[in-house]
């Protein structure tokens, strides 16, 4: 983890190494001025010898300038250096997550990476920069100002070691205490960003069931959560000052007692009992700027450990060592393929299988380049998880996934998956305009270009009836375009890749019969070359497919034509019946997840 944290620091390294240094030159200028102090009373003014109280006084006007100028280049250094490392490990961080595989992403909810991203990061800058400056500051001044007591009056130094070790036991209690809680705050943090990210993300349909005050009673129970949880944490960090004070008060009464006994015998000065004093605020406030170092770095291990473990993921599925780089076609085939979707919330090995979701089981069939495949089922029966396996969005627990006549994991990933374009179920849209939309799946797509994949997808029409047509602005989600038009859009960018393979995941169920009709008829016409496969809950919708593929259960029901399908399968021909009735889409609530 260190090592990890360590390497984040990247070009910022000399501005982290000069902090301290400053820091130290600050802290020396600090430590003497009392020392010289000290001299200023017992040679000018007990002495009554004025020169010498200017000598010191200047002398003293001038560490006292050096000790700023020391502070405030320790200070821009430190910024300098902590914010660059936040900046590295947020970049770290992202650049990670976009090699992570669905399985991956599966791992850590979407609120936790914000959580790591924003809070967790936050609070490692702060420990960073503190590291540089304070960790350095109260250890030297602690250091220097005892060295300097045991110069002035080794006997009046004992008070301080004890005070010491009062105050360094009590922090401990302290500390080890608050460590355990600042562990549990992160995980209420997530808990909390989810509960408004889901709310915010869905805030439509909370208002549609008027859900408003459960969401509010939610959000309110997990903000109380952390309240307590703070509150404990907070409130034991505040004896603190307590300690602080009852310490400092015994010294100074300590220090006073027995140093007004050493001035009337002759061993002690006057300077020297006002340095002490100096000195003992000194040393306590070093040991007090420790105490919050402990606090602050207890408080930043669970987020090093949480930024880390981030940074450090190897994703799952990765490009083999010596990648196919060209897909010879569209074929596809599934031999004897079995999947199973860990339990996330579960914390068994891995390998575990008593706590795993099956979705497919003994999968099998080809399909021809060029085909066009319709796939249905009901809710649940493994559609989405099949096409996702094509892609290699996951890899398979047993089997094999053959597409261009070699197993998917022999390709390298951006070579598969720009030969295979996937239409996903959750169609999403960016902020920008609709060519800076379309043009994510081809960057450098000319107009023209685009606007033949927008035909074919039937979205053409109504994008140019928008006011500024190609470049009118879609707002982030495509919360300004109806359902059916986000899924033309997502499907015109994916045609923009000229893929081999394209596959639809149900990503017509918002356009009307007519629109889906024109879609599949473009398909037909246009791409005749290029594999399609179709998951649909209309009939309507893969019915004039080569072959539709049946799946119930996570198994494969049927693999023939509409035709054969409805004289030889029970299931294709009740979807048939069921809809033919007018009675809605098919679905059996069998199987696992689809």
């Amino acid at each position: 983890m260190l090592k990890t944290l360590y390497q984040q620091i990247g070009q910022y390294k000399r501005p982290a190494l000069a902090t301290p240094l400053l820091t130290a030159l600050e802290v020396v200028m600090d430590v003497l001025i009392p020392y010289v102090t000290a001299m200023l009373i017992d040679r000018g003014v007990m002495a009554g010898d004025m020169q010498a109280v200017y000598l010191y006084g200047l002398l003293m006007v001038g560490m006292g300038l050096l000790s700023l100028l020391f502070g405030i280049l320790a200070g821009r250094v430190s910024a300098y250096a902590s914010t660059g490392f936040a900046a590295n490990l947020r970049l770290a961080m992202y650049r990670n997550i976009q090699t992570f595989s669905f399985a991956d992403i599966d791992k850590y909810s979407t609120s936790g990476l914000v959580t790591r991203m924003t809070t967790d990061v936050n609070s490692l800058q702060n420990a960073f920069q503190q590291i540089l400056r304070i960790t350095v500051r109260a250890p030297f001044r602690l250091f220097l100002s005892v060295v300097m007591c045991l110069v002035i009056d080794p006997r009046l130094s004992l008070i301080f070691i004890v005070a010491m070790a009062v105050l360094g036991v009590s922090l401990y209690f302290i500390i080890s205490r608050v460590s355990r809680l600042f562990q549990q705050v992160f995980v209420k943090y997530d808990e909390l960003n989810q509960s408004v990210q889901e709310n915010v993300q869905g805030i439509r349909v909370v208002k549609a069931f008027v859900r408003e005050d459960y969401e509010t009673r939610k959000f309110g129970r997990a903000a109380d959560a952390l309240y307590r949880l703070y509150t404990r944490a907070e409130g034991l960090m505040a004896l603190n000052h307590p300690v602080m004070n009852l310490v400092v008060y015994g010294c100074i009464i300590a220090l006073s007692w027995w140093g007004a006994h050493f001035i009337v015998g002759g061993t002690l000065t006057t300077g020297e009992l006002t340095s002490l004093f100096t000195y003992v605020m000194s040393i306590l406030q070093a040991l007090m700027m420790l105490s919050m170092i402990f606090v602050m770095l207890t408080q930043s291990a669970a987020s090093a450990a949480r930024v880390s473990e981030v940074i450090e993921h190897r994703a799952s599925i990765t490009s083999p060592a010596n990648p196919q780089a060209q897909m010879a076609d569209g074929s596809v085939e599934f031999r004897n393929v079995r999947f199973d979707y860990p339990d996330s919330s579960d914390h068994a090995t891995e390998g575990s299988k008593a706590h795993r979701r099956s979705a497919l089981f003994n999968v099998s069939f080809r399909i021809e380049s060029g085909q066009t495949i319709g796939v249905i089922g009901g809710t649940g029966s493994g559609k989405s998880t099949l096409v996702n396996l094509i892609s290699r969005l996951y890899d398979p627990t047993k089997g094999q996934v053959i597409v261009g006549g070699n197993d998917v994991k022999d390709y390298a990933l951006d070579t598969l998956r720009n030969a295979v374009s996937v239409v996903l179920q959750q169609n999403t849209l960016f902020s920008g305009t609709v060519l800076d939309n379309l043009r994510w799946g081809k960057t450098d797509a000319t107009l023209e270009e685009c606007r033949a994949a927008c035909r074919m997808a039937q979205a053409d029409d109504f994008i140019m009836a928008m006011p500024q047509q190609y470049d009118s602005r879609i707002e982030q989600g495509g919360t300004n375009v109806s359902g059916g038009q986000k899924q033309r859009l997502c499907i015109a960018r994916a045609l923009l890749k000229q893929p081999r393979i394209l596959v639809l995941d149900d990503s017509t169920s918002a356009c009307d019969t007519r629109t889906d009709a024109l879609i599949q008829s473009a398909f037909r016409e246009e791409l005749p070359q290029t594999t399609k496969i179709i998951i649909a809950q209309r009939i309507s919708s893969v019915r004039h497919c080569d072959r539709i593929l049946v799946m119930d259960g996570g198994a494969v029901s049927g693999f023939d034509t509409h035709e054969h399908l409805l004289q030889s399968n029970a299931l294709y021909k009740e979807i048939c019946d069921i809809q033919l009735a007018d009675v809605g889409d098919f679905d059996s609530g069998k199987g696992g997840a689809a």
